[in-house]
């Protein structure tokens, strides 16, 4: 594991949070959808870089 790929599991661990949060303040499900959307590419980018 390397600098990079922790750096990115770690910003889409945030975005998570982010899509949590805004879900809770009843936030529009497209903004909701998009954070999301970038919390998943993130995670995925970083596991696959890992590997």
């Amino acid at each position: 594991m390397n600098g990079l790929s922790t750096a990115l599991i770690i910003l889409g661990l945030f975005l998570l949070g982010g899509v949590i949060s805004f879900a809770k303040q009843k936030m529009p499900t497209s903004l909701i959808a998009v954070l999301s959307i970038g919390a998943a590419i993130s995670i995925i980018a970083g596991v696959l870089y890992w590997k």
